[in-house]
C-alpha cells in the first residue's frame, strides 16, 4: 500500500472485488496524488482561454512552437497489432455490444468509458469485468435462448477512458474524487497489459477531448509513471487521439510531439469538433451555425480540418482514423437501409481517397460496408502512411471559416435537436449512453451539440427563447427536460452537459 487514505463510496455489485483490488486502486492513488494538481490547473487553462476568446481573441497556431510543426521528427513506429486499422467499431462497454463488436469483423473495437457510456458506478465497475473476461477470451452473455460467446479471431481492443474534466465520484483519495480518466485508465492497464502482451496486442487507448500540447503532455507522463510502476516497457501504452476540440485542431503537430513514444494515431471525432466550434466562439454571431444535418464534412470548415488531420497525421508516421458512421439497421425497411449505406458508402469513399487509413462504424452490419470503400482504396496495403499529403496547405483562416458553412438555422433543425436531446438526455440519465435514435446510434456528442445550437440560435437571436421553450415544453416532462432546458436555455453556457448530468444520475 502507498500509505494514501483510499475509500469506495459505490455499492460493490457481482465480481467489482475482482477489479478493485487493493494493488489496483494503488495504481489508481498513486496517479491522483501525482497528477490531480496539474489536471485542475489545466481545466483552469481552459477556462482561461474561453475568456480571451469571449473576449474578442482568436485561435491561431502557436510561434513558441514552430519549430515542433517544422521539424523532421515521426512517433515511435505502430506495433504489428495496430499496422492496419481499416475499419474500427466503437461503443460502450455492456458484456453483450463487447462480445458483438470483438465478433464483428473490424479490425479495432473501441470500448468506451466516455461519450457512448452513461457513468453509472454499475456501468463504470461492470465495464471493467467485461473486459477482463474479453481480454481472456472467456467473457459471455446469455439472452433468453440466445448464447454469446467471443470468436475465433476477435477485433483488436481499444479503450477510451474519460476526458480530464470528468470526476470519479465513488472513489476518493484522500477525501477528494479521483479523476474518471484516470480511474478508467490505472484499472483496465493494472488488470490486462500483461495478458495482452502474451497475446500479441497491448494496452491500446483512445484520447478523447484534448484541447493543448499541455493536456497531452500530462496523458504522456501519466503513461510513463504507470508504465514505471507496473514494470512495462517505455511505449508499451500506445494510444491514438481524438481530435475532436477546434483548439486541437491548432496543434496536432505539438500533440503528437509530446505523445512521440506513445502515439499511434489521430481520430476525425467529427460531432464533439463541431460542438467545440459553436462552444468556443459561442458569443460571436458570425460563428453561428445552419441545422447540423447541414454541417457536412465537405464545408469548408471540417473539409479543412480532416484534410490537415491526415497530412499531418501521415508526416509525423501516425495512422488517420476518420470518423464515426452511426447508421443503425431496420429490420423492417430495407428502402431505408440501402439509402443509408448508400451515405456510408460515399462517405467511406471520400475518407479512404482523401487518404485515411481507417474509419468508424457504430453497428456490425455497417462493417462490410466501410471495408469495401477502404478495400479499393488500400489493396494489400495495410495503410496508407506513404500518402504524405504534400498537396494539402491549411491556414489558421480555413480552420476558422465557420461562417462560410451554407444554410441556416430552420424550425425543423429548432424541434430535431430539442427531441433528439431530451430523448438521448433520458436515455443517459437511465444508464444508457448509446441510444438508437432515428436510425441513428447517438453518444453525448450529439446531445451536446444538439443544446450547445439551441443555446447558439437563441443566444444571437434565429429564434427567441420562448419559441424554443415552446418546441422544449412539447417534450415529455420530467429529469430529462429538466436538464436539457437547463444547458440549452441557461443564462451562461455550460462546458459540458455532462458535469450537472452527472450530479443527477440516480443509482
Amino acid at each position: 500500500m502507498n500509505g494514501l487514505d483510499v475509500e469506495i463510496a459505490g455499492a460493490l455489485g457481482p465480481r467489482f472485488d475482482e477489479v478493485l483490488t487493493a494493488p489496483a486502486l494503488d495504481l489508481v492513488a498513486l496517479l491522483h496524488d501525482e497528477f490531480d494538481d496539474r489536471r485542475r490547473e489545466l481545466l483552469g487553462a481552459r477556462e482561461e482561454r474561453q475568456a480571451r476568446l469571449d473576449a474578442g481573441e482568436t485561435l491561431d497556431f502557436a510561434s513558441e512552437t514552430a519549430e515542433v510543426r517544422e521539424g523532421d521528427w515521426a512517433v515511435a513506429p505502430a506495433p504489428p497489432a495496430l499496422a492496419g486499422r481499416r475499419v474500427e467499431i466503437t461503443g460502450p462497454t455492456d458484456r453483450k455490444m463487447v462480445i458483438n463488436a470483438l465478433n464483428s469483423g473490424a479490425a479495432g473495437f473501441m470500448a468506451d468509458f466516455e461519450d457512448a457510456n452513461s457513468p453509472t458506478w454499475a456501468n463504470m465497475v461492470g465495464g471493467q469485468v467485461n473486459l477482463l473476461d474479453a481480454v481472456r477470451g472467456t467473457i459471455a452473455h446469455a439472452d433468453g435462448d440466445r448464447e454469446y460467446r467471443l470468436g475465433d479471431d476477435p477485433a483488436t481492443l481499444h479503450v477510451r477512458p474519460r476526458g480530464w474534466h470528468l470526476p470519479e465520484r465513488h472513489l476518493r483519495v484522500e477525501g477528494e474524487p479521483v479523476s474518471g480518466a484516470l480511474f478508467d485508465f490505472a484499472l483496465f492497464l493494472f488488470h490486462n497489459a500483461g495478458e495482452l502482451l502474451e497475446r500479441g496486442a497491448g494496452p491500446f487507448f483512445y484520447l478523447p477531448k484534448l484541447e493543448s500540447r499541455h493536456e497531452a503532455a500530462l496523458w504522456d507522463d501519466v503513461f510513463v509513471a504507470a508504465q514505471e510502476a507496473l514494470g512495462l516497457d517505455r511505449g508499451t501504452i500506445r494510444a491514438t487521439i481524438l481530435v475532436e476540440t477546434l483548439p486541437a485542431a491548432f496543434e496536432m503537430d505539438e500533440i503528437l510531439w509530446a505523445l512521440r513514444d506513445h502515439a499511434t494515431g489521430l481520430n476525425a471525432g467529427r460531432w464533439d469538433y463541431i460542438f467545440s466550434a459553436i462552444k468556443r466562439f459561442r458569443t460571436r454571431p458570425e460563428f453561428v451555425l445552419p441545422d447540423r444535418s447541414q454541417v457536412t464534412m465537405t464545408v469548408p470548415f471540417m473539409r479543412a480540418y480532416t484534410e490537415l488531420l491526415v497530412r499531418t497525421a501521415h508526416r509525423r508516421g501516425a495512422h488517420a482514423i476518420g470518423g464515426m458512421a452511426a447508421v443503425i439497421p431496420s429490420r423492417r425497411d430495407p428502402e431505408a437501409n440501402a439509402r443509408a449505406y448508400a451515405a456510408v458508402r460515399e462517405d467511406k469513399r471520400r475518407e479512404a481517397g482523401d487518404g485515411f487509413d481507417g474509419t468508424w462504424v457504430a453497428h456490425p452490419d455497417s462493417v462490410p460496408v466501410a471495408r469495401e470503400a477502404f478495400d479499393a482504396v488500400l489493396g494489400d496495403r495495410p495503410n496508407q502512411l506513404d500518402r504524405r499529403r504534400e498537396d494539402v496547405s491549411v491556414g489558421a483562416a480555413d480552420l476558422l471559416a465557420i461562417p462560410d458553412t451554407p444554410g441556416r438555422p430552420t424550425a425543423a433543425g429548432l424541434r430535431a435537436n430539442v427531441e433528439v436531446g431530451v430523448a438521448y438526455v433520458d436515455s443517459w440519465l437511465r444508464g444508457q449512453g448509446a441510444a438508437a435514435i432515428g436510425g441513428l446510434m447517438e453518444d453525448a456528442a450529439t446531445a451536446e451539440i444538439s443544446r450547445g445550437q439551441v443555446w447558439q440560435w437563441v443566444r444571437h437571436g434565429a429564434f427567441g427563447e420562448d419559441e424554443a421553450r415552446a418546441v422544449l415544453e412539447a417534450q415529455p416532462p420530467g429529469p430529462a427536460r429538466d436538464l436539457f432546458e437547463s444547458v440549452a436555455l441557461g443564462a451562461e453556457f455550460a462546458e459540458f452537459l455532462t458535469i450537472p448530468g452527472y450530479a443527477r444520475l440516480d443509482e
